[in-house]
Formats: structure tokens, sequence, C-alpha cells
């Protein structure tokens, strides 16, 4: 039986938890995502990633439901994901030859108990100095208007870097897994152990 459900629509998690081998479903939360007044980047992304769970942890009983959200943080400034290409631009302009901190929260329900976990991880990334002709190349090429930070580590946006710094290069990516299998052994749901064990 699928015991696990990713509650997001976004391809690339979806790719970092197949890496695991575990059957999973998906289902698509529908919740607000605008940041409160004060509030800072670590609290918003556990509030967002526990809300996306709950959001469809009703139409799941005996499962386990992941939660993931992610921000990029610069000069102590929460940004999300562009608004346009000129917004991408923008902001990797701002970020050349500098860092920017990138907190992803991790949420998972076991809806069979009911209990809950919810962490977050934070992976820096160090810029090199970008021309803007290479900023705006880069945009062209990915589009990457999905992206908080504005570029896909997981893509073209490893071009951008001089160096990553971080417990878990999947957190960049936005689902960190180090942290999810250790959440998942303690719901009870060993990544390791064969179907027939678990």
């Amino acid at each position: 039986m699928t015991r696990l459900v990713l509650a997001s629509s976004s391809r690339w998690r979806r790719a970092l938890l197949n890496r695991l081998g575990l059957p999973y479903d998906c289902s698509t939360p529908n919740i607000d995502e605008t940041p409160r007044i004060g509030e800072n980047a670590e609290t918003l992304v556990h509030r967002l990633s526990l809300g996306k769970a709950n959001a469809v942890a009703e139409n799941y009983a005996q499962h386990l439901i992941i939660g993931s959200d992610q921000v990029a943080v610069f000069e102590g400034e929460i940004l999300g994901k562009p608004a346009s290409l000129d917004a991408a631009r923008a902001q990797l302009a701002r970020f050349s030859g500098r860092r920017v901190r990138f907190v992803t929260g991790l949420a998972l329900i076991d809806t069979a108990r009911p209990r809950h976990w919810v962490c977050h991880e934070s992976f820096d990334v160090v810029f090199r100095i970008l021309s803007s002709e290479e900023i705006a190349r880069y945009v062209e090429r990915e589009q990457p208007l999905d992206s908080a930070g504005s570029f896909r580590m997981e893509g073209l946006g490893i071009t951008l870097f001089e160096r990553l710094e971080g417990r878990d290069p999947n957190t960049l990516i936005g689902l960190p897994l180090i942290r999810l299998c250790e959440l998942l052994r303690e719901a009870g749901l060993d990544p390791l152990l064969d179907a027939s064990e678990r």
C-alpha cells in the first residue's frame, strides 16, 4: 500500500523524492503563501510546510504526508519567486559576488497516529561575480520564474556559483532528503528496507 503522500506539484521535489525508491502519491495543496508581517524566514517555511501537509492530510488516512517550502534570504530580506524575467535578472544582479541563504521547511504528518514533525534546513550559496550579459543569457535559457532566488540548482544554475555551503545540497532544490529520511525512520518507514519488510 502507498503510505506516502507528497503535498506538492513541484516536479523538482518529485524528482528528489523518486531517488528514495518509495511509492508515493502527489496532491497539490491550495494555501495562501503570503508572508505575515514580522515573520522571519524560519517561521514562514515552518508554517507553510505544515500548512501544505495539513491541506491534503484530511484526504489521506493512515498516511505520511510530506510538506515543504523554500525561501531565499538576502541581506535580511525574504525573497520569493520572481514574477518576471526582469525581476529574475534584477535578483541575480544583486546576488553577484554575494552570499545568499536558502531556508527550506520540511513537515511530516502521520495521519494514523496522529502526530507531526516540522523543521528546516539552511543552505548557503556564494555567487561568483556575474556580468550583465551572463545574467541575461542565463535567465533567457533557464526561465527560472518558479524558483526562489531566480536560479535552478538542478540545471544551469550551477554555473553561477563560486561555492556551496551546507549539510544537504538537496535542500537547495527544495526537499532536504537527509532530514526527510531521519523523519521517515522516526515515523516507522525506513527507505532502506525492502517493500516486503515495511
